[in-house]
C-alpha cells in the first residue's frame, strides 16, 4: 500500500508541474500583451487627441477634462482647411519634393553603397569614414553655406529645387546600403564575372535588387522625414503657393497666432494621411528589412 502511495505521489508531480508551466506561460503571454496594449495607447493618445480636437468648435478646444469623443462633431474646420490655404497646391508641392529626394537618394545611397560596399579602390575606407563623420554635423550649422549656394550659385532661391537639391544625397543612406551589399555573398558576383559581366550589369541586376529591402527601410524613413520638414523650407520659400504643407499649417494660425487651434489640428490630420498611407503600404517591407539587417548583423 505504501509502494502504491509513493507512485501515484510522484506521477503527480509531472502532472502538477506541466500544469504551472502552462499557467506560467499563459500569466506571461497575458503581461505581455497589457503592457504593449499600454504602449500603443501612451503612443496613440496624442494623434487621438488631435483628431478629437480637429472636430470641436475653438471653444471647446481646451476643456477640462477634456472629451475624448466631442458631443457635437463639427467638420467645418476641415473645410475652412481649404478655405484658409491652398492647400491642394501645397499637398502637391510637398509630394513633388518628397519623393524627388526619395528617389534622388535612392539613386546616390545604392551607387555609393555599391561602391563602398563591394569595390576596391585606393582611400575608400577614409572616404568612407568623411561620408560618415558628415552625419556628425548639425543641419543648421550648415544651412548658411547651402543657402548662399542655392540662392546666390544655383538661383534657386523660393523654388522647390531649393528644398530637392541639399537633399539628394545621404550619409544615412550611403551606410545604410553599403551594409547590405557588403551582407550579400560573393559568390553572386564572381559567377556573374565569370559569365562576363561588367561591374554595371553585377550592380543593375544582381546587388541593386537583392538591396531591395534596405532600400524600401531608406524610402519610408526618407519620406517620413522630408514630408515633415519645416526649417529648411522656412529658410529658403517665401510664395504662399510655393509652400509645402508643413508652411501651410503653420500659416493656418494666423497673424500672432489668433488662429482656431481646431482649424491647425485639422490640417494636421489631413497633412498626416499620406504619410500613414506610406507606412501601410511599406510596413512590410520595413520589417522585412530589418529583420534581415539583424540577422546579417
Amino acid at each position: 500500500m505504501a509502494s502504491t502511495n509513493v507512485m501515484s505521489a510522484s506521477a503527480q508531480r509531472p502532472a502538477s508541474r506541466r500544469n504551472l508551466a502552462w499557467y506560467q506561460k499563459r500569466l506571461g503571454r497575458v503581461l505581455s500583451w497589457a503592457f504593449l496594449l499600454f504602449i500603443a495607447m501612451l503612443t496613440l493618445m496624442p494623434f487621438l487627441w488631435v483628431v478629437s480636437t480637429s472636430l470641436r468648435t475653438p471653444a471647446q478646444s481646451f476643456n477640462l477634462p477634456p472629451e475624448w469623443i466631442p458631443v457635437d462633431m463639427d467638420f467645418t474646420n476641415y473645410n475652412r482647411v481649404f478655405e484658409e490655404i491652398p492647400f491642394w497646391q501645397q499637398m502637391a508641392n510637398s509630394f513633388f519634393i518628397t519623393l524627388s529626394v526619395v528617389f534622388g537618394q535612392l539613386l546616390t545611397a545604392s551607387l555609393a553603397g555599391y561602391a563602398f560596399g563591394r569595390l576596391k579602390f585606393p582611400g575608400r575606407n577614409i572616404l568612407f569614414w568623411i561620408v560618415l563623420a558628415t552625419m556628425m554635423i548639425p543641419g543648421q550649422a550648415t544651412i548658411i553655406p547651402v543657402f548662399i549656394v542655392i540662392s546666390r550659385v544655383l538661383h534657386l532661391n523660393d523654388t522647390l529645387g531649393a528644398l530637392i537639391f541639399p537633399g539628394l544625397a545621404t550619409a544615412f543612406g550611403t551606410f545604410l546600403l553599403r551594409q547590405y551589399f557588403m551582407g550579400i555573398p560573393d559568390d553572386f558576383e564572381e559567377a556573374a564575372l565569370v559569365e562576363g559581366a561588367n561591374q554595371w550589369q553585377i550592380f543593375t541586376k544582381i546587388y541593386f535588387p537583392l538591396a531591395s529591402p534596405g532600400m524600401a527601410i531608406l524610402a519610408v524613413l526618407t519620406f517620413n522625414a522630408k514630408w515633415n520638414d519645416y526649417f529648411t523650407p522656412l529658410i529658403f520659400m517665401s510664395t504662399k503657393e510655393r509652400f509645402p504643407i508643413t508652411l501651410g499649417i503653420v500659416d493656418l494660425q494666423g497673424y500672432m497666432a489668433t488662429g482656431s487651434i481646431s482649424v491647425v489640428l485639422a490640417g494636421i490630420v489631413l497633412s498626416t494621411i499620406p504619410v500613414i498611407i506610406i507606412y501601410i503600404l511599406g510596413q512590410r517591407y520595413l520589417v522585412e528589412g530589418l529583420m534581415m539587417g539583424g540577422v546579417k548583423g
